[in-house]
């Protein structure tokens, strides 16, 4: 670096940046980061690694300094008419917890699982976009998840509970991500919205269906591009954006434009939503948290069949 830094004025600038560049990636918003980052930044300030493995497998081994977090019961879903998962109606309470376990404005959260299977990457990006809608942009998901993390054994790993300081974070909520019942049934008449099914095949095809739902089927003119597409080997590793855009192209989804990503309860949608949004760029992109089980308990609407089994 010193090397740079006696060169002419501009190589001194440009080295300066990038220099300031570095150390500030701690403390910018990027929604992937990787093993390398958290073991390069475990000992910086306004860093929180959020563990969403269950609490045994938390205690028995995690990062240095992860908080570890009950997704049903610490408030960052609920369910209302029978539709699980919902996005919270009071945030109170939700709030208060998010600053319970060490996290105020400034923190820049990172949130990992286990990482094994695409069903492990679910949460992470269920907490991902739920701080977007909070209004909280500093934070990222760790690529490959504790997986990633523990193909290294170099790097160290702590048992029994991270001890954290108590915070205040404040919500500024903003909801531009988060679709509603009336925002899909406009996208039905608009007919310029491309609506995303991000479950499997068959419940897109109407073949099976969540326990939740009253209906097998998807919504009027959706496209289909399942979320495991979207890992490496249906595992949880995100694929590169190359790759991506092969997959979307066979899907026939487009990566610009209006869209908005279901499945049954919200979940496997904000996989859809994430690589769309923050993987592929594009910044038009809604998640509709009821999905498919809000859509037919309530009737909100027409359910297509690719197949009729009855």
């Amino acid at each position: 670096m010193k090397n740079i830094l006696v060169n002419s004025g501009r190589s001194s600038w440009l080295a300066l940046m990038l220099l300031f560049g570095f150390i500030g990636t701690a403390f910018a918003g990027q929604p992937l980061v990787d093993a390398a980052w958290v073991k390069a930044n475990l000992a910086k300030p306004g860093v929180v690694l959020i563990d969403v493995r269950s609490t045994t497998d938390y205690l028995r081994g995690h990062i240095p300094g992860a908080v570890t977090t009950d997704v049903d019961k610490s408030g960052w879903v609920e369910e209302r008419a029978g539709v699980p998962h919902e996005f919270p109606e009071k945030l109170d309470k939700l709030a208060a917890y998010i600053g319970s376990i060490g996290i105020d404005n400034n923190t820049h959260v990172v949130v990992l699982s286990g990482g094994t299977h695409y069903n492990d990457m679910y949460w992470p990006t269920r907490i991902y976009w739920t701080f977007k809608v909070l209004g909280h942009d500093n934070v990222s998901v760790l690529n490959g998840g504790m997986a990633e993390w523990t193909k290294d054994k170099a790097n160290p790993l702590e048992t029994g509970a991270s001890k954290t300081v108590a915070k205040t974070f404040a919500v500024h909520l903003n909801k531009e991500t988060l679709a509603s019942v009336k925002d899909v049934k406009a996208a039905l008449e608009k007919k310029t919205v491309t609506l995303v099914d991000s479950r499997p095949e068959d419940q897109y095809a109407g073949i099976n269906r969540h326990p939740k739902a009253t209906e097998s089927g998807t919504l009027p003119g959706a496209k289909n591009l399942p979320i495991s597409w979207t890992l490496e080997n249906g595992g949880g590793m995100f694929r590169p954006k190359t790759e991506l855009e092969k997959l979307y192209k066979v899907a026939n989804v487009p990566t610009s434009g209006e869209q908005i990503n279901f499945c049954n309860t919200g979940l496997y949608a904000t996989i859809g939503w994430f690589v769309s949004s923050e993987l592929m760029g594009n910044k038009n992109v809604r998640m509709y948290d009821g999905s498919m089980t809000e859509w037919t308990i309530t009737k909100a609407g027409p359910v297509e069949h690719k197949v009729s089994l009855k």
